[in-house]
């Protein structure tokens, strides 16, 4: 799934059809002190070993994500393209 790199969309704080930048989102660094991430390190303390995760089935596609940005205002917002899909977006240059 191919995108521009900038596109007119609508901005709800200007409240109208603007150009917007877009950029890929990317995952952020998990949390060291998150409740999973403490339970799991107390888990696998010691001799006991490491702790297998739960099998999850896999879904077959994802929604794919990009953060918009307007170039009137410079807010940034999440835009959701299409249902779910197995095409990653790419941005074109």
């Amino acid at each position: 799934m191919k995108i521009e790199k900038e596109i007119n969309t609508f901005c709800p704080t200007c409240n109208k059809h603007t150009p917007h930048m877009v950029k890929n989102v990317s995952k952020g660094k998990q949390r060291g002190m998150s409740k999973a991430t403490r339970r799991h390190n107390r888990a696998i303390k010691g001799y006991v070993g490491s702790v297998e995760p739960q099998i999850h089935p896999k879904k077959l596609g994802k929604k794919q994500k990009v953060l918009i940005e307007c170039k009137v205002c410079k807010k940034k917002a999440e835009k959701i393209f299409g249902k779910r899909t197995k095409k990653k977006i790419e941005i074109k240059r």
